[in-house]
């Protein structure tokens, strides 16, 4: 084994946390499709895991040479550097040997669990995404697609939507290639669009017309809080719009073509895919 990208590490178990969620879910489809060993780290699986109860996490961890980092709900919530410190410690304990963690682009707090990664002893590789593109088509923004009109507090600053799937790709070739530690890839799409071009660009993909609608924080928060959306949700999504969006976000950056040697999937791309599989047709 020598140190270069291109050679493949003799994998071990790999542990996915949030195996079920956007990126989770994708990495364990290409480790499985590459004969790694898989261990899914949810709450729904055998064992199970939870962020919230220590005690499950020696049992997740036995055995685990590599870790695949996602926190849920997301790395900007109030309590997750000590969520971090705890679990990078225990896995390290573990015997653990690298983790890629997934991170937020532009939030300090995600920024400060990078810092505890980056310092737990572990070999390490950060992942630091834009917006998801697939919120628009897996998470909270799907019905609203589907109705015809997106409501936002987000006006005109563009944000470079990254495809989940090329997430996906810089983190297994993290986990299964030599040459990637110590590296930070900022991954995003390789063009900023606003919202309300993202929204036109689904409309023309989808062949039907998807209105935007930007609205002030509050009273996206306020409309959010009608439909039973809980608190901290409602908090972290403002914190997303008012403060992830405020521009410092809105250039692309290289880390798709750092990892991967290819530029990143275009927002158009994922559009007409999303649209082709009838998600937005429900």
């Amino acid at each position: 084994m020598t140190n270069s990208a291109n050679d493949t590490i003799e994998s071990g178990l790999t542990l996915v946390l949030g195996g079920t969620g956007k990126t989770g879910r994708r990495v364990v489809e290409r480790l499985e499709a590459m004969d790694v060993p898989v261990r899914m780290g949810s709450r729904a699986a055998s064992p199970p895991f939870d962020w919230e109860d220590e005690s499950t996490w020696a049992p997740v961890l036995r055995n685990v040479e590599n870790v695949y980092l996602s926190y849920y709900p997301d790395l900007a919530v109030p309590g997750a550097p000590d969520a971090i410190r705890a679990f990078t410690g225990a896995a390290a304990d573990a015997g653990v040997r690298r983790v890629v963690l997934l991170s937020g682009r532009g939030e300090p707090e995600a920024r400060d669990c990078e810092l505890i990664v980056e310092a737990s002893g572990l070999a390490w590789t950060v992942v630091r995404a834009s917006w998801f593109a697939q919120n628009f088509s897996e998470d909270y923004l799907l019905d609203p697609v589907r109705a015809g009109e997106i409501v936002l507090p987000a006006g005109e600053v563009p944000e470079p939507f990254v495809d989940a799937d090329d997430i996906a790709d810089v983190a297994v070739e993290a986990l299964t290639r030599d040459g990637h530690a110590g590296e930070v890839y900022e991954v995003t799409g390789p063009r900023a669009l606003t919202f309300a071009e993202a929204v036109a660009e689904i409309g023309r993909a989808a062949g039907r017309e998807i209105a935007f609608v930007p609205v002030g924080a509050d009273e996206h928060a306020a409309a959010l809080r009608e439909h039973g959306v809980p608190e901290d949700v409602i908090a972290l999504l403002t914190y997303l719009f008012t403060t992830v969006l405020d521009g410092r976000n809105a250039r692309p950056a290289d880390g798709v073509e750092r990892a991967l040697g290819r530029p990143p999937r275009d927002f158009s791309e994922y559009a007409r895919d999303a649209a082709a599989s009838g998600i937005w047709n429900h």
